[in-house]
């Protein structure tokens, strides 16, 4: 996609950015989005090993490299991964799915093998540093996927049922599968869109952050109610509403209302 096209599809309108500062890396990340419809095609080989190479580029806290991935490809795993998974059956029809795991047990056990203490790891910052490596990893794999002409869509309800994870996955301690991710090539039939985001200047700040977004607000959610009808979704009221009820109470947490509790069931003091 050109300049104009892609950042029309992404924010409702003509973005405006400079065409010479626009490349084929920008053009991919732009041109993003959720792909839970996958045809029969296989993931090629090599495709994997790629995109964890790519991950393994990304940025990491303190050199501690603390996460890991799964890759599943077992078709009865994959349906007790997207039974667990909220039922989400793209999980199962996927070719490939992708786990990925805050891991502090491996620099524990490095520690433990010559007598080094490792308290910090119970800390709940040390908790969130692997989980912020794991997400910048998976970025870098997805976009390395989608460079490949490959779809992804991220998988948060892997932290539904985290304890059934973990085992289904034979997860030592101070490991979490903090989401997972679907992998494929697109189904050419059902075709994935590009979800408008909230405008540019409603996320980024300058100097301070600016609090009032309410005209901003309004208008994407009015961008996105067209968005809704146009793919023809099934999501009552605007983006407002929408996002609302996702975070009413903690019956709208799916399961996640107890995750310090399951945690620290799985290795995680949290101090």
């Amino acid at each position: 996609m050109g300049v104009s096209e892609a950042t029309t599809a992404r924010y409702g309108s003509d973005l405006a950015l400079p065409a010479e500062l626009w490349n084929e890396t920008v053009d991919v990340l732009l041109g993003h989005r959720s792909v839970r419809a996958y045809s029969n095609e296989p993931v090629p080989e090599g495709a994997l090993e790629v995109m964890i190479a790519a991950a393994q580029s990304a940025s990491t806290g303190s050199n501690l490299q603390s996460w890991s991935v799964i890759a599943v490809t077992d078709p009865e795993r994959k349906a007790r991964l997207a039974e667990l998974g909220g039922k989400q059956g793209f999980i199962a029809r996927a070719p490939l799915f992708l786990v990925w795991i805050t891991d502090l047990s491996r620099v524990a056990r490095a520690a433990e093998a010559r007598g080094m203490p490792h308290q910090a790891l119970d800390y709940l910052e040390t908790f969130l540093m692997g989980s912020v490596d794991a997400a910048i990893a998976a970025q870098n794999a997805a976009v390395a996927a989608e460079s490949l002409g490959l779809g992804i869509v991220y998988v948060g309800a892997m932290r539904n049922k985290p304890e059934e994870v973990a085992a289904e996955l034979g997860l030592p301690p101070r490991t979490f599968a903090v989401f997972g991710m679907a992998v494929g090539y697109p189904d050419p039939e059902r075709p994935a869109a590009v979800k408008p985001r909230l405008p540019l200047e409603t996320v980024l700040h300058r100097e301070q952050y600016q609090a009032d977004q309410d005209n901003q607000i309004s208008a994407y959610s009015a961008t996105m109610a067209a968005f809704y009808a146009e793919q023809q979704m099934k999501v009552e009221g605007d983006w407002v509403e929408h996002s609302a009820r996702r975070v009413a109470g903690p019956e709208s947490l799916t399961g996640r209302h107890r995750l310090r509790e399951a945690l620290q069931k799985l290795g995680f003091e949290l101090i």
